[in-house]
Parts: structure tokens; sequence; C-alpha cells
């Protein structure tokens, strides 16, 4: 049984595997250009800006209350290393892609392992080092500068985050919003996310 409730990590867990799938997809056209369509696609920023918030946010805040409290523990100290050196192998990946110095396909298809893998790595072996090291305060500090991660991309990053999950997924993202912003959410932050053609599908 957790101790602190991780929704908000797996929503974005979630939200990334998602975005993966519609990548794939673009990434296989073939009645247009797909670098073409990746370039001004809404979809390939908000997934960029997600995820450089999102570890960012681990590296800068998570793993290094977790190193201080895991002092002594060679093994879980090797698990962080293991997850920073992860992040790190993603990033080049992203600015290939942008690059365009190799075949799309074969990018999104590396990108698609490697974040996959990842994920996975995080989820089976990292959270749940997490929930034991961590105490909520630290935890509310890694919620806050992911946040402040997102900053001004709030209106399209929540709306975004939340895409087909379930009630209580919803309402845990919002819980922390003042009443101004969850009422900006639902009467104009979600309209406009879905009208986003985020994938330039036909």
């Amino acid at each position: 049984m957790a101790k602190h409730d991780l929704t908000l990590m797996y929503a974005m867990h979630n939200a990334l595997r998602r975005e993966l799938e519609h990548l794939a997809k673009l990434a296989a056209r073939e009645d247009e250009d797909p670098r073409r369509l990746l370039a001004d696609a809404p979809g390939w920023e908000l997934f960029k800006k997600a995820l450089h918030a999102h570890h960012t946010a681990e590296d800068e805040v998570l793993w290094p209350v977790m190193r201080e409290a895991l002092a002594g523990r060679p093994g879980d100290l090797a698990l962080l290393d293991a997850m920073e050196a992860e992040h790190a192998r993603i990033d080049p990946v992203i600015e290939a892609i942008d690059a365009g110095s190799e075949p799309l396909d074969v990018l999104v298809a590396a990108l698609t392992t490697g974040l996959t893998a990842h994920l996975k790595h995080e989820e089976d072996a990292a959270l749940p080092l997490m929930d034991e090291a961590v105490t909520p305060e630290q935890l509310v500090a890694f919620g806050q500068a992911h946040a402040a991660g997102i900053g001004p991309d709030a209106p399209r990053i929540l709306p975004w985050l939340v895409e087909g999950a379930d009630a209580g997924t919803v309402a845990a993202t919002l819980a922390p919003l003042p009443e101004p912003a969850r009422a900006a959410f639902e009467n104009e932050w979600r309209p406009a996310y879905e009208a986003l053609n985020r994938w330039n599908t036909p």
C-alpha cells in the first residue's frame, strides 16, 4: 500500500505513452510529409514541454532528496543514477527529431523504445523507492517544481495531462488549483484543447 498519492505521476506517464502512439502514427503517414506535419504539430510541442518539465523536476528536486534519504544504500543510489542516465539518453533523440538528421520513423521508434522502457523502469523500481524515501513535504515541493516548469503552458498541458483519464485522476489533478483556475479549466482550457488538431490528423 503506497504511503503517498502518486496519481499525478502515473497520469503524466500515461499521457506520455498516449502521445508516443500518436507520434508513431504521424511518422508512418504516407499521404503527406511527416516531417512537415510534425514541425507545426501542437501535440509535439506539448509533449516536449511536458516531458521536459517532468524530467527536470525529477532531476533537480526529487532525485536529490532521495539521494540524501538513501545515503549508505549503494543499490538504491545506483537506481537513481540509472534514472538520470535514462533521462540523458532521451533528450538527444528529441533533438535529432527536431534537427531532421536521421529518418523520422527510425528516431520515433528509438524515442518510443527508450521512453517506454524508462517509464516502466521508474514505475517498477523508482516509484516504490520514492514512496518509501520522500516526505509529504518533499513530494509537495516536487509537485511545485513540476508546476513551475509548466508555468504559463498550464492551460494547455493540464487538459493534455488528463485526456482520457478517469474522474479520480481528473479530480486529483485539479485539486491543487484555486477555484477560478478550476472553472477556467472546465469553461476555457479544456474546450480550447479539445479543438486543437494536435497531430495534424486528416
